[in-house]
């Protein structure tokens, strides 16, 4: 029996305290406190590829590697009276190698269960954006994150599904 896919509208974002500092540029860096967000995207990559002709060879063209680089994760969430976002991003403006975090986002299965992981390792916050506003719509106010990083590993947490 193959597994159905997970749905993916519940999930959690994880963010590690600054790991590898003396203790008094660590003490700098405010702790993160996260909420609930409703959006988690860019957990990706990219291979930058070269077209290569290779002389008296038609039928194809190579395709070499060139270099891997990695989408940045952006979350965003209602606007919430904790300014911990804000405070990482601020940090990273004066002191960009403290302010460096590793965390994750998990994804939950509908009973709550973690399904799946996607670590990140060196983040950064690279944007921070406050909300939007008009006074002629009724709706949420939204902030976003961007998170620059080094690295993204994919986990899976449970066993699926077999029948």
């Amino acid at each position: 029996m193959i597994e159905n896919p997970i749905p993916g509208y519940k999930f959690t974002v994880t963010l590690l305290p600054a790991v590898n500092l003396p203790a008094t540029q660590a003490m700098q860096v405010p702790p993160v406190v996260l909420g609930a967000f409703q959006e988690a995207s860019g957990l990706g990559g990219q291979l930058e590829v070269m077209a290569y002709a290779e002389g008296g060879l038609n039928d194809f063209v190579h395709q070499l590697p060139v270099r891997h680089s990695w989408s940045r994760i952006t979350l965003k969430r209602g606007l919430v009276r904790d300014l911990g976002l804000y405070y990482w991003y601020a940090a990273g403006l004066s002191q960009s190698l403290g302010a460096r975090r590793d965390g994750s986002v998990t994804l939950l299965t509908p009973a709550g269960v973690p399904a799946m992981t996607w670590m990140f390792f060196g983040g950064v916050a690279a944007k921070w954006s406050g909300p939007q506003m008009n006074a002629m719509q009724n709706a949420v106010a939204v902030e976003s994150l961007e998170i620059a990083h080094h690295g993204l590993m994919q986990m899976p947490l449970s066993p699926p599904l077999v029948g």
